[in-house]
């Protein structure tokens, strides 16, 4: 049973969910949260899928934002990151790639006739890292705090991710900044997108692409444990589906998307029924019995490894995607755990991860056209497949509600929602339900296992509390 009495309940045991359940609980407060699941760690959930010994992260698995997360250095979390060789290769036709390696120098010498100018845009950021991650980390609000970070990033961050790359001549470069802007799941042409390249860029140098040792359940487990340390409480396996079943509390956090919280609060503004939702994602894991075979020899050291050629076949791509088609040979975003995190297998059994976005809600097997890419880019990789699991955009829904139509970054990426939320206000994260506070990826800032979402949204509610 929920102690009697109860400061702050929150539903949803996501990275942002029990963030916020972390920072509420330290500051003396009982913390009550309640998940639909058997497990905590919502898109951070890592299991055994195919083959036993095998872990594979169910959702997120890469995570520079967790690496660079305020709200985790300030709960004080001891994450065991790993790193590969290199953050990021982007494998080109005839054998070539782009690395971008941890070393800012090295990757701008890759970068040929771009070598000067990739340092005069990035090192200034990179060399300024801390302030760019609380600016960018956050709110819009907070944003002015680093006014000279804000100054030299800003403009640039509103542009499309086509004109970040525009600012570059080889073709190495003008598609590795395509490829980094369309995680932003919309076409790259689009406002904001390069924001979203230039952040993974500079986090690239600054703290790497490192994965958690084990798994990214790892996250979860460390936060969890702080919610419990401090007295909170835990419950699992169960579903909210209505404000009122819910116990007394001075405030609650949802962990959820607007939509869900239209339907679980009746009251709820009709803005958070109006909540645009973004394309999905079909995944894709595998177990090889050996290394990818890839023909550019870079891809072999890079636990991340983008597929999608060109720029322009990138842009092409995601605008196939945006018009509610699945393009045959769509930009993939390939993970080997094993480069960063031996752990996750043996040496005859290693995981690969893999996913390319598809229209919302799409019951779509786009593991054919995934397959196309990895064999344009590593012939033979077929030999070694053990095993395969295909999760569409419209199954990922089942296995974790904020995944609305398989859309992983909880909306879709438009200036009016990532800036504002569904509700814009001075607080983006209460609604117009009082004490009722919104702490999902909806949220700014955004998608990213960061935790920044449920920071912010308990820094609303420990207002009220206090």
């Amino acid at each position: 049973m929920a102690p009697m009495s109860i400061d702050a309940v929150v539903v949803g045991a996501g990275p942002n969910g029990l963030t916020a359940a972390a920072r509420i609980a330290r500051a003396g407060y009982r913390v009550v949260v309640y998940e639909g699941a058997d497990t905590i760690g919502g898109n951070t959930r890592t299991r055994e899928l195919m083959v036993p010994g095998v872990v594979h992260d169910l959702g997120a698995t890469v995570v520079p934002f967790a690496a660079a997360s305020p709200a985790f250095a300030a709960l004080g979390l001891d994450l065991p990151y790993r790193h590969s060789q290199f953050a990021l290769a982007h494998p080109l036709d005839g054998g070539r790639a782009v690395v971008i390696d941890r070393q800012l120098g090295a990757t701008a010498e890759m970068l040929g006739a771009d070598a000067s100018r990739y340092r005069r845009l990035i090192a200034p950021i990179v060399r300024h890292f801390d302030a760019f991650a609380d600016s960018t980390l956050a709110p819009a609000i907070r944003q002015a705090r680093h006014p000279l970070v804000a100054a030299r990033f800003g403009p640039l961050a509103l542009l499309p991710g086509t004109m970040f790359a525009g600012l570059f001549g080889t073709e190495e470069a003008k598609a590795v900044i395509v490829g980094l802007a369309s995680h932003a799941t919309v076409p790259a042409d689009r406002p904001l997108t390069a924001g979203v390249g230039l952040t993974l860029l500079v986090a690239a140098h600054a703290v790497g692409w490192p994965m958690i040792e084990g798994g990214t359940q790892v996250l979860a487990e460390q936060l969890g444990a702080i919610v419990r340390a401090e007295g909170g409480e835990i419950i699992v396996d169960h579903e909210v589906r209505s404000l009122d079943e819910l116990p007394a509390a001075r405030v609650t956090l949802l962990d959820v998307t607007p939509r869900q919280l239209a339907t679980i609060a009746p009251g709820a503004s009709g803005a958070f029924r109006r909540w645009k939702y973004g394309p999905g994602v079909c995944k894709v894991d595998y177990v090889l019995s050996g290394p990818v075979p890839w023909t550019a020899e870079a891809c072999r050291g890079a636990a991340t490894v983008h597929l999608g050629g060109t720029a322009h076949e990138i842009l092409d791509s995601e605008r196939e995607v945006a018009r509610g088609r699945v393009h045959p040979r769509p930009y993939t975003i390939v993970v080997q755990p094993q480069l960063a995190d031996p752990t996750r297998g043996r040496p005859d059994a290693i995981p690969l991860w893999t996913y390319c976005h598809v229209p919302n809600g799409a019951d779509v097997d786009a593991s054919s056209a995934i397959e196309a890419q990895l064999d344009r880019f590593a012939p033979g990789w077929r030999d070694l497949v053990v095993a395969r699991q295909v999760l569409t955009a419209a199954a990922s829904e089942a296995t974790n509600p904020n995944l609305v139509g398989g859309d992983i970054s909880g909306g879709l990426m438009s200036i009016r929602q990532m800036l504002f939320g569904a509700r814009p206000g001075r607080s983006p994260y209460a609604t117009n339900i009082d004490g009722v506070y919104l702490c999902s990826s909806s949220t700014p800032p955004g998608a990213g296992a960061h935790g920044m979402s449920g920071w912010y949204a308990a820094g609303s509610a420990l207002r009220v509390l206090r």
